[in-house]
Formats: structure tokens, C-alpha cells, sequence
């Protein structure tokens, strides 16, 4: 009988080592991703999402960056025991990825069908003709006439290069698609289209989606499951609606309170005060204390553990029921 989980981690933390100092950008982090589910990453710049995302991928550079423990389990097996070719016969193939920035994600030089083309060829099919009559399949999915297949990534709006990228992403096919804040660099129309276009594929597929976006009206459209990540750490994780509807940690709920209520009257919104710590200096106990409303003494001396406050709702903090 197969898993029900395509993606398992295990206590991952990763740290960036350099001459001046050591960052903890993922600290112990554990979850579990289910078949042809969408888990949203969420949470302020800086808290670990991208690392996590390119530790699944295995393109973070080492040196400096050091996975000191932890497992990565992808469809049963640990990847991070896996050799490099092993992993480039993953990549873009069984797991991929659509990056931030469709500006940098493609290569000036070479015409989009080539670039859609050189992943089919390098993990599906030798057989030139076939590789690029995917392509063109690819480019007709994300509602690009193939016509323009041999046009270059200058001559193509942000939405459209957008689009392209997620053709690269999906052209193999994948088990699993991270999309690291996709609809970041678009407009709100462009948005909505690339988000429909993802979730439609997606659903043709049955392709299980990592989302990292710190954008919470992305994840009530697009997520399942939500992970609430800050400072490395997963603070809050639960289904879409035990997020929304019954927030428990501090810092999902200082979020949720940056968000404008249209039913309300209030002229101002109520930010999370201070910054994010700096990684290379984290504070003791848990890590979100010195911005927290409702800390005590224990918060700065003890780091709370992951508890379960409903089925499958997990909170890390000391006082998750105080409501």
C-alpha cells in the first residue's frame, strides 16, 4: 500500500556558515505533505521558506550552507542520502520547482520552446520531434500560442514569462510542484489568472504543491494545509480553515491583524511590532517573545514544543488556549 504522504521532514535544520557568523535559517522543522494536497508556507521575509523549499530541492550551495540534521523523505526515501546525479534526475522531473522572479528563471539568449523543450529532453524522451511537440503542448496549456515559441523572454509581458516558467515547472509532469511566491512580480488580474492556471493543472494532474507566498488571501484560494513558519520554526500548522478560523499562536494571529477588515471601521491596522530576529542571533526560549503581546517570563527562558490542540492542529506555544 502506497504512503498517503509524498513529502515527510524530520527535524530538518539548516544553517549558513561563514567567517563572522553562523545563521539558523531552518530550526528543527517536521512536516507532512499528503498526495495531491497543497500545503502553504506562510510568513514574514526572512523566515526559512525559500531555504526549506531549496533543501527539498537539494540547491542550496555547501559550503556555506550546512543541512546539520534531519530528513527530507520524497515518495519513501530520504533524498538528502541521495548522490548529486541522482538528484538531477529528480529535479525538474519528479520535483519541481517555479521560482520568485520569472525575470532571472529564464535565459535571455535562448527562444522559449528551447527552453521547454531541454527538460523533456533531458528526462523523458532523446526524440527531438516529440520533446518539442510537448513543448508546444506546454505553451497551449498556459494559454501561449505556440506560434510564439520561438520568441525570446523579452518580448513577453511579466504574466507570460510567468506562465512560461510554470510550463518548464510542469512540462515533466512532476509528483510534487514547489511555487516559491509566484504572482509576486503580476498584477491582481494576472494574479488570478496564473493561480487558476496552476490549480487546474494541478487538479488534471494530481500534482501535490508546496505554495510560499506571505500573501493569506494566495492561501485561502489555493491551500489545503497551512504551515505558519517564523524564524526557522513551523509556530502554527492546520488545515486552511483551522488557520483562518481558529488561529491559536500570536503570531498567526499578528498576521491575521495586517490584514484590512472591510466589515470594521477601525482607520488603522495593528501591526506585529519589532522585526524579525536576526538568524544569526536568535533570542532564548521561543523565538517570537520579544514581539509578543502576551508573553511571560517562561516564553523567554523555555521554547515550547509542538502541541496538538485539535486533530491534526499543532501549536507552538505555551499559551495556545488562551482564548
Amino acid at each position: 500500500m502506497k504512503n498517503d504522504y509524498i513529502l515527510e521532514i524530520e527535524d530538518l535544520t539548516v544553517k549558513y556558515i561563514t567567517e563572522d557568523s553562523i545563521v539558523s535559517a531552518v530550526n528543527n522543522m517536521s512536516l507532512k505533505l499528503e498526495r495531491g494536497n497543497t500545503l502553504g508556507f506562510v510568513g514574514e521575509t526572512g523566515a526559512g521558506k525559500t531555504t526549506t523549499a531549496k533543501s527539498i530541492m537539494r540547491l542550496l550551495p555547501e559550503p556555506p550552507t550546512k543541512i546539520e540534521s534531519g530528513k527530507i523523505i520524497f515518495n519513501g526515501e530520504n533524498i538528502l542520502e541521495k548522490s548529486i546525479k541522482h538528484m538531477q534526475s529528480i529535479r525538474g522531473n519528479k520535483i519541481s520547482m517555479i521560482f520568485q522572479d520569472p525575470m532571472t528563471a529564464l535565459n535571455p539568449v535562448i527562444p522559449i520552446i528551447d527552453q521547454i523543450a531541454e527538460v523533456i529532453l533531458l528526462h523523458q524522451t532523446k526524440d527531438r520531434k516529440a520533446a518539442y511537440k510537448r513543448a508546444e503542448e506546454m505553451l497551449e496549456i498556459v494559454e501561449i500560442k505556440k506560434e510564439r515559441g520561438e520568441e525570446y523572454p523579452h518580448q513577453f509581458s511579466g504574466g507570460m514569462k510567468q506562465r512560461v516558467v510554470i510550463a518548464i515547472a510542469l512540462a515533466c509532469t512532476p509528483d510534487l510542484l514547489i511555487a516559491d511566491e509566484p504572482t509576486t512580480a503580476l498584477d491582481v488580474t494576472i494574479q488570478a489568472q496564473v493561480l487558476k492556471l496552476m490549480h487546474d493543472i494541478k487538479e488534471s494532474n494530481n500534482t501535490s504543491m508546496i505554495m510560499i507566498t506571505h500573501d493569506l488571501g494566495i492561501v485561502a484560494e489555493a491551500c489545503d494545509n497551512v504551515a505558519v513558519i517564523y524564524a526557522g520554526s513551523i509556530v502554527e500548522y492546520g488545515t486552511k480553515e483551522d488557520i483562518f478560523n481558529s488561529h491559536a499562536h500570536p503570531y498567526t494571529e499578528g498576521l491575521f491583524n495586517c490584514i484590512p477588515d472591510l466589515s470594521k471601521t477601525e482607520s488603522e491596522l495593528i501591526p506585529i511590532k519589532g522585526i524579525m530576529p536576526d538568524p544569526s542571533d536568535l533570542p532564548t526560549g521561543c523565538k517570537f517573545h520579544p514581539r509578543c503581546p502576551y508573553a511571560v517570563d517562561r516564553c523567554s527562558k523555555e521554547e515550547p514544543e509542538s502541541k496538538e490542540i485539535s486533530d491534526g492542529h499543532m501549536v507552538k506555544c505555551f499559551l495556545e488556549h488562551r482564548k
